[in-house]
């Protein structure tokens, strides 16, 4: 509306369909690990439980809870919760994970008391 001192709505209708799509498709990213890793193969092995608390440790040897870096400290005082007792630990490793972070993490549930401590894998054929 060029010359009639009128409001032009198109660039606002622009934006507010814009945030409808926004809010519209955040829900479909918030259960994707933006965290790849390569899990080591296995030729035996079991599913895992609903229950458990995973962990994952990259191939920087950077632990993961919640898609969030975190440090052992933070995950002990995690586990260390009183809801959390008896809850088995997921640990998923990057095959290029160091062996060391592996165990820093099972000793560290082993002294809080995780009866349950598993490594997952990808199944070889």
């Amino acid at each position: 509306m060029i010359g009639t001192g009128g409001l032009d709505l198109a660039p606002l209708a622009n934006i507010v369909f814009l945030l409808l799509l926004f809010v519209a498709a955040g829900p479909l990213f918030t259960g994707m690990s933006p965290l790849k890793v390569r899990l080591p193969g296995a030729v035996t092995s079991e599913a895992a439980n609903a229950d458990n608390i995973t962990v994952v440790i990259s191939s920087e040897n950077i632990f993961y809870f919640r898609n969030k870096v975190v440090t052992l400290g933070e995950l002990g005082a995690f586990l260390a919760r009183p809801e959390n007792k008896g809850r088995p630990v997921l640990i998923k490793a990057d095959r290029r994970a160091s062996v060391g972070r592996i165990v820093d993490l099972w000793n560290l549930g082993r002294g809080l008391g995780v009866e349950r401590i598993d490594v997952a894998s990808d199944r070889e054929d």
